[in-house]
This record gives structure tokens, C-alpha cells and sequence, in this order.
């Protein structure tokens, strides 16, 4: 029971320190200064859609005892292939942002260039994944990392003296409803690679089977729930700044909120929330896009962890090289949104194939919850994936 309370619990963080990126921490601080105290009612929608999403396909993952690509090809063969592709894509454009943003963060506490913090973090988690038992050790570094991020934003949000009474009436009676900002917050936590992150580590671990879908079900909420603590501290600590009346660097606003409440002791402790942020990003991208890779080809499943660590090493060398690819980050974030959709009705179709799921009933609210969150992606999806290619063919 150890072992698998410690499985769980390391599935939750990787699941929970992947959604918590660079992306995350700028989307968090942007939507409060834009929102307020009402960003708060995103939050508690985003966690609901966030749950939907997550418990449907950890179940379905770890009762039909195959990866998300496999099931997509029993549903449709060559679909897995698709799907794969995609995440692996979105996985190694966004990867370049993480390793960037590691980069930033040992800039900002030690003064390094970007491109050497860069190198360091990348190497970091290289040396992860050369560990005998690189699972527990890619567990273990998500739960340290995701408690440290918690940790130094709470010290900044008690500092800032956010309006809590206020963010918790307007949580549930907004001023405001913003719909693209609701469906951001579930791209940016449950979308791409991020879904499937918690998912696969527990289906690689050896938790599997009908027997095994309570600790599944606990362990999705855990992660879904570690990253919403994360979103709901930081949205008080910005809170607290932009009540104040202080603007935020739009060139860096997490970097200006922790500046703003804390000084330098603040700013630096921004860049040991970002280099966190980053390196589990980087871990938890690499790990999950080549878990759909493992299918391809049984060396590539035989040999995986190289394979992780020249995702990583390609991922670095195209930072250092070329800096951020703009224009493709920008277009391969749009397909991002595409994913979870995609994805997702691939889920719900296998949840009801009994050659896929055996004798297993997938409740009916989930289905419910799972369709809905589709049809909003899916729609948003679109929307932003055609406005981006106007942007980008203009």
C-alpha cells in the first residue's frame, strides 16, 4: 500500500508539475490583472472540466491496460499514429519554451546567461533519466519541485495581502464570465501531453486493470487538484498586487507580481519558481510525447529512455541555436488545443467498446462531463487554430 500511496502520489505531481509551466504561470498572472477577483470563478470552472477530462481517460487508460495511441488505433486504426504525431509535435515545440524558460530561471537566481541555465537544466533532467529506477526518481523530483513551487508563491501570496473575502464572493458570483479564458485554463492544464502524462507513468508502473480504478480515480483528482493549489495561490499573490493598483511588466507579469509583493528577495524567489516550473515541464513533455512514440516500433520501446534523452537534448540544441521558433510554437499551440478533443472522444468512444474495455461500465456523468468538454474545446479549437493561420499567412 506504501508503494502504490507513493505511485499515486508521484503520478498526481507529474501530471500536476507538467500543467505548471511557463505558460501556466503567465496565463495565471495575465487573466487576474485582466479579471480581477472574478478570475476566481474561471478557476473553480477550469478545476470541474479539468476533473471531467482527466478522470475519463485515466480510467479508460488503465481498465482497457493500453496507452491512449493504442486505443485511438483499436477505435480507428492508424488514428493512435495520428494522435501521436501530434502530441509528439506539440511536446517538442512546447519543450523548447520549457527549456527556455529553465533557462530564464537560473538567469534570474544566479546570473547566468539564458542559453548556459539552459544547458544546466537540460542536463539536469538528462541525469534523471540515466538513474536505474528513473521512475521513482522522475516521482520523486516532481513531488520536491511541486512542493517548493507551492511553498515560496504561498510565502509571496501572504506577502502581497490579497482581497481574499472578495476573491471568494466573486468565485462564485462573478462580475464577469470569461468563456475563452475558462477553456485556456483547461487547454493549459489538461491539454496536449499533459493529459496523459499521470495516465501512462501508472500504466508503465504496473497499475492497471478494473481492480485498480479507485487509486486511479484518486490519483487523477490528486493531480488535478496539486495544480489548481498552484493556480489558486498564484492568482492571490497577483491578486493582491493588482489591488494595489500596481501594473504589471507585460513583458514578464509573474516576474513584476513576485517583484511587486516581495522586492529582490521576491524576484529571486520568481526565478526558483520558474526554473522549478520549467525543469518538471521538461521532464514531464519528454517523458509523456515519447510514451506515444513506444508504439511505433519495439526499439523505440526497448530503448525509451534514450529516446527521452535525445527529446530532450534536440529540444535543448534547437533552443541554443535558433532561440524560440516563434511562428512554429505559435502554430503548433494552436494544434495543442486540437489534442484534448481529439483525444477525448477517442476515450469516450473506447469507453464503451467491450474488445477494448472488457466487462467495465464507464459511468454515465462522466461520459456527460467528458462530451461537454469536448464540444467547447473542440469549437474554441478551431477558433483559434484558423485565427492563428490567418495571423501567420498575412
Amino acid at each position: 500500500m506504501t508503494r502504490n500511496w507513493g505511485l499515486l502520489l508521484g503520478a498526481a505531481f507529474l501530471m500536476a508539475t507538467s500543467a505548471i509551466g511557463p505558460g501556466f504561470l503567465t496565463q495565471t498572472t495575465v487573466f487576474t490583472e485582466k479579471l480581477g477577483a472574478s478570475f476566481g470563478f474561471v478557476i473553480l470552472m477550469s478545476i470541474l472540466l479539468d476533473i471531467g477530462a482527466q478522470l475519463n481517460i485515466w480510467r479508460v487508460i488503465a481498465v482497457s491496460e493500453k496507452r491512449a495511441q493504442d486505443i485511438a488505433n483499436d477505435v480507428l486504426p492508424g488514428l493512435g499514429y495520428i494522435l501521436a504525431a501530434l502530441i509528439a509535435m506539440g511536446g517538442l515545440a512546447f519543450n523548447i519554451g520549457n527549456v527556455a524558460g529553465a533557462g530564464l530561471g537560473v538567469n534570474v537566481l544566479l546570473g547566468l546567461d539564458v542559453k548556459t541555465g539552459a544547458v544546466i537544466s537540460a542536463l539536469i533532467a538528462i541525469g534523471i533519466f540515466l538513474v536505474r529506477e528513473a521512475g521513482k526518481a522522475m516521482d520523486r523530483f516532481a513531488q520536491i519541485m511541486g512542493f517548493v513551487m507551492i511553498a515560496l508563491t504561498l510565502y509571496v501570496a501572504v506577502v502581497s495581502g490579497p482581497p481574499v473575502g472578495e476573491a471568494v464572493v466573486k468565485t462564485f458570483w462573478p462580475d464577469t464570465v470569461d468563456a475563452l479564458a475558462i477553456v485556456t485554463l483547461v487547454g493549459g492544464t489538461v491539454g496536449g501531453y499533459i493529459t496523459f502524462a499521470g495516465g501512462h507513468r501508472l500504466l508503465d508502473a504496473g497499475l492497471r486493470g478494473p481492480d485498480a480504478l479507485p487509486q486511479v480515480t484518486r490519483s487523477a483528482v490528486s493531480g488535478i487538484l496539486i495544480a489548481s493549489v498552484m493556480r489558486v495561490i498564484l492568482f492571490l499573490a497577483a491578486l493582491g498586487v493588482v489591488a494595489q493598483g500596481l501594473a504589471l511588466n507585460p513583458d514578464n507579469p509573474p516576474a513584476s507580481v513576485f517583484q511587486h509583493a516581495a522586492g529582490t528577495i521576491g524576484y529571486k524567489l520568481f526565478g526558483m519558481v520558474m526554473w522549478a516550473a520549467a525543469a518538471t515541464s521538461i521532464v514531464g513533455a519528454a517523458y509523456t510525447s515519447v510514451s506515444f512514440l513506444r508504439s511505433f516500433h519495439r526499439s523505440l520501446d526497448r530503448h525509451h529512455r534514450w529516446v527521452i534523452i535525445a527529446f530532450i537534448l534536440i529540444s535543448t540544441l534547437v533552443f541554443v541555436a535558433v532561440g524560440r521558433p516563434v511562428k512554429v510554437l505559435i502554430l503548433v499551440g494552436a494544434l495543442n488545443g486540437l489534442i484534448l478533443p481529439l483525444a477525448l472522444s477517442v476515450i469516450l468512444v473506447a469507453a464503451y467498446q467491450q474488445r477494448i474495455v472488457g466487462a467495465y461500465r464507464h459511468p454515465l456523468w462522466m461520459t456527460v462531463f467528458g462530451g461537454l468538454v469536448v464540444i467547447a474545446m473542440a469549437y474554441l479549437g478551431v477558433k483559434t487554430l484558423i485565427a492563428e493561420i490567418s495571423k501567420l499567412l498575412q
